[in-house]
């Protein structure tokens, strides 16, 4: 039976399981389009971003919070590209994920319907 995902760790683990298909809906499917629609190198610096941002969310409590200042730049850059709540959104699927691969992997599905608050994906043929 297929799961309809509504949270950012529901569709973190749907990745992480290489699910076929994945159904998404409510805010968190405008904010899934928004990053499968990002270009290339609008991808790479948003991406870059939210390593370093998953990065201090591991990092920043052991550091003594040093790593403040590279994850608010990193964050920054990536804020920009996507957005705040979009950006916050790839975090915590990178994080339920356990890699920020997950996010690749996203864009890696195709579009099979879309609506204003739903979206389903299927995995294209030949993509693992």
């Amino acid at each position: 039976m297929k799961k309809t995902i509504r949270t950012e760790k529901e569709l973190g683990e749907a990745l992480k399981n290489e699910q076929s298909f994945i159904e998404i809906e409510g805010d968190l499917a405008q904010k899934v389009i928004r990053i499968r629609a990002t270009g290339r190198v609008a991808w790479l610096v948003a991406i870059g971003g939210i390593t370093i941002a998953l990065a201090g969310v591991v990092v920043a409590i052991p550091s003594g919070g040093t790593t403040g200042l590279a994850v608010a730049v990193g964050g920054s850059a990536a804020i920009t590209v996507l957005g705040l709540t979009t950006f916050s959104a790839a975090v915590a699927i990178s994080k339920s994920a356990g890699s920020v691969e997950a996010l690749n992997q996203l864009r890696e599905y195709q579009v099979v319907a879309q609506s204003s608050n739903k979206l389903v994906l299927k995995k294209k043929a030949g993509v693992k």
